[in-house]
């Protein structure tokens, strides 16, 4: 059997940010495997370069690029946007992946966390899906995929910032379909549950909290980084083309049950 063709995006180009590892990096890796060309951004260039070499030694079907630049910063955001189009060609698909957890009870929350949290989950979205959709809009045609959470929808104490960025990225994700759908730009939200990455490791040997996701999870389990990756090749293929505005939850069905 071969793969229906409304499900090939091969030989289009990806950005995903926040990819050097993590879910973002499995992501990526997804789309590379897809056939995709693509260009994995971040902070800290050599972690790039690295995470760049491991899908290369994969000898994956796309191409893998890099892209160093702060999402978080409207003017690097502009530039790297630029330097992406014109070095690896014009961006057909973007995944809004860089995010940051800061846990600690509400009342004990810093303002500058407060800030540091919501620019990260929240305005860089805002910023690179801007500036992004700028150049979808003029051609006619583009997918973004923003990465909410469970969190969008639910919260635990603890969390309440996080789940604030999440919640409201699931509507800047209601609003951006609103506002670029006209243009042939499909937004939509994939939003993980609990995912077991390097940055949840302190959480997965927590035997009582592990406990207590497996049993709050139908699926019994953590979710693991390639459990994410059909979701994001279904919303950027032409498949969802008639799909934009919408949160797609892979969480075992924890968002389902009390």
């Amino acid at each position: 059997m071969t793969a229906h063709p409304l499900f090939d995006i091969s030989g289009r180009t990806a950005l995903v940010t926040g990819s050097s590892r993590g879910i973002g990096l499995a992501l990526a890796r997804g789309l590379a495997e897809a056939g995709c060309t693509v260009v994995l951004n971040g902070r800290d260039g050599e972690r790039l370069t690295e995470a760049a070499a491991e899908l290369g030694a994969a000898e994956l079907p796309g191409n893998v690029h890099t892209a160093v630049f702060d999402v978080t910063d409207g003017a690097s955001v502009t530039a790297g946007i630029a330097d992406v189009e014109e070095r690896v060609g014009p961006l057909d698909i973007l995944v809004n992946n860089a995010g940051m957890q800061l846990r600690a009870p509400l009342l004990e929350f810093t303002d500058s966390d407060w800030h540091r949290i919501l620019d990260t989950n929240l305005t860089s979205a805002f910023l690179v899906g801007r500036e992004a959709a700028r150049r979808m809009t003029e051609r006619g045609h583009g997918k973004i995929v923003n990465i909410c959470s469970l969190q969008s929808e639910v919260v635990r104490p603890g969390i309440a910032p996080y789940a604030a960025t999440k919640g409201a990225l699931k509507m800047l994700t209601k609003g951006m379909c609103a506002d670029w759908g006209p243009y042939g730009v499909q937004v939509n939200g994939l939003g993980p549950g609990y995912i077991e990455t390097e940055l949840t490791q302190a959480l997965v040997q927590d035997e009582e909290f592990s406990a207590w996701v497996r049993r709050r999870t139908p699926a019994g389990r953590w979710g693991r980084t390639e459990d994410l990756v059909g979701g994001v090749l279904f919303l950027a293929s032409p498949a969802a083309d008639f799909i934009s505005g919408q949160v797609l939850y892979v969480d075992g069905g924890m968002t389902s049950v009390l």
